[in-house]
Parts: C-alpha cells; structure tokens; sequence
C-alpha cells in the first residue's frame, strides 16, 4: 500500500488492531477491517499480516456509497480513506476521522471505547 497515494498506513493501522486484538476481545468488541482492494487481495493481506479479524472487499462501493465514506482515487480505483467506525445494534455510533498517526489507530478506538 505504500506505492499507492493517500493509502500509506493501512497496513500500520490494520496491524495495531492485529497486535491489539486480544483488548478489544475483552470488552467484548469485534474487529473488522474494510477495504475497497479485491477479495483476492485482502484474503492475502490477511494471510500476511497474521490479521486475527475479517478483511473483507467492498470492491463494489455497496458499503461505501451508500454511508458515503470518504474516498480518493487513484489508477483507477476508489479506495476508502482511514478512518474508524463504532457500531451497536447496526448503526453507525462514533467516528474516528481522520485517522493519525495510523499505527496508534487500536489505541485511539481503545479509548473512545473506554470514554
């Protein structure tokens, strides 16, 4: 991800939620990554980053459109900008946006949670 514009530190960010899992666990929180790249990427990524959480594709935008998360193109693609999302009971309850420094990311969610 490094190569690509504006996607620098998504792999910093994701692995903060791998290497903070087990915190997340004991609050009772389930982590799950997103991302616009193929399916047959993220099952990569997930494979090489030893990702304990689902990193599933919304190559097709039908996640980010209609919550209009925002987005940048680059090379032809639409790649969601870093950010975290709190949900309970299916709705969207906080939003960490933008996200810095990314691989403090866990940390900071950690935190509104404890909040």
């Amino acid at each position: 991800m490094d190569a690509i514009p504006g996607a620098r530190g998504c792999t910093p960010q994701a692995c903060s939620f791998r290497d903070e899992h087990a915190r997340f666990a004991a609050v009772d929180t389930r982590v799950l990554g997103l991302s616009t790249q193929e399916t047959a990427y993220q099952q990569e990524a997930t494979e090489r980053l030893h990702l304990p959480y689902p990193l599933p594709s919304d190559e097709r935008l039908e996640l980010a459109t209609p919550l209009r998360l925002p987005t940048f193109e680059v090379d032809g693609m639409t790649l969601v900008k870093r950010l975290t999302l709190f949900l309970r009971d299916g709705a969207i309850e906080r939003v960490i946006y933008p996200v810095f420094p990314p691989n403090r990311s866990a940390e900071q969610a950690l935190a509104r949670l404890a909040a």
